[in-house]
């Protein structure tokens, strides 16, 4: 060791990682992560694994795994201050992508890095993650936090997630599944979700220099506030419905918007039609598109416009599908159907308007 070095006693806090704050946390996120388990689960937070028991009499399970994150919407709530809500849209972005081949969500494990730890604030991120996992009905498995100084801001942190679930091979979703006649059936976002928030940002708070803390009279709350809604959790929901419905498949509108991902999950040969006249788009997107002065063709391929989850179902099945989503209080309604189309065209295609946008 250097005289230097000596004399202003260099250690690993003095470089910014505090180890001993790094263990307050754990302290802290131990009994959140307890109420998000499956009786599936061994051990607990701590190890240097997660065990997780594969159970159920499973004929030929299938593993299906997820990687996502949460994107710039952490800027807002980095902004606000307000850190309890954007670890379920983590939860969410990792199980409803599971959820669309069919597969039950087991487990996720998180990684969390900031730019200086703060135990409060890492708390409070993992209450969102442990309150998504019970909405989603998956363990939090374990996970990691890493401090970044030097790289990272000392306020600033960025999540993601893995999340692991099962489906049996003979029930998996797909394309494969989708025939020409099949029904789509639409179910409500609760605004942008986690999808667009570096345009939205760039519009709302940049051009037009709106406030996070202002209320919004369109909106019934302040700017921020509905920005930072969570992303609606769908999978016990799309669960339930695959079990008492023939669902071909899901679509979970993520980043590139309703028609670039219906795009994923139908097959070459067909066309699934959907009609923009079957719903009106929150307040949000109309002002987004007005103040930012953005056509439809780019607003529709990078907001979900209201659409969150779709289900294809077997016309036969209509009904029963929308009374069982609408029971579980979820708004829904048919978007279009699935035609034949050509070879080699669009597999996704909107036509008419939306009332009153």
């Amino acid at each position: 060791m250097t005289d230097r070095a000596a004399q202003h006693g260099i250690s690993y806090a003095s470089a910014g990682v505090d180890i001993e704050a790094g263990d307050r946390a754990v302290e802290l996120i131990k009994p959140l992560a307890d109420k998000a388990t499956r009786p599936e689960v061994r051990g607990g937070i701590g190890g240097f694994a997660g065990l997780f028991e594969l159970r159920g009499g499973y004929r030929e399970p299938v593993l299906a795994s997820s990687t996502d994150g949460v994107g710039t919407k952490l800027a807002v709530a980095q902004a606000m201050d307000k850190h309890d809500t954007v670890g379920i849209d983590l939860v969410a972005m990792v199980v409803d992508d599971l959820v669309v081949c069919g597969a039950e969500p087991l487990f996720l494990q998180d990684y969390i890095a900031v730019g200086r730890t703060v135990p409060e604030r890492i708390s409070q991120l993992v209450e969102g993650i442990a309150n998504g996992c019970v909405m989603a009905g998956c363990a939090l498995l374990g996970g990691e936090t890493a401090e970044h100084p030097g790289l990272m801001a000392p306020d600033h942190y960025d999540l993601s997630a893995t999340g692991v679930g099962v489906v049996e091979a003979d029930d998996v979703l797909g394309p494969d599944r989708v025939k020409p006649g099949d029904v789509i059936i639409g179910m409500g976002s609760t605004g942008l979700h986690s999808n667009g928030y570096s345009l939205a940002r760039k519009v709302l708070l940049e051009i037009d220099r709106m406030n996070l803390a202002g209320h919004v009279e369109e909106f019934g709350r302040t700017l921020g506030e509905e920005l930072l809604e969570p992303t609606r959790i769908y999978a016990k929901d799309c669960l339930a419905l695959a079990a008492e419905t023939q669902v071909r498949t899901f679509c979970h509108v993520t980043g590139g918007g309703l028609a670039g991902n219906l795009e994923r999950v139908i097959p070459h040969g067909l066309v699934a039609e959907v009609d923009r006249g079957t719903w009106t788009p929150a307040p949000v997107f109309g002002m987004i598109a007005q103040r930012g002065r953005i056509d439809r063709a780019e607003m529709e391929k990078t907001f979900n416009m209201g659409v969150g989850m779709i289900a294809v179902v077997a016309p036969e099945d209509t009904d029963r599908a929308l009374a069982i989503l609408t029971a579980r209080h979820l708004d829904c309604w048919i978007l279009g159907t699935v035609k034949k189309g050509s070879k080699d065209g669009a597999r996704a295609h909107l036509v008419g308007q939306h009332p009153r946008f």
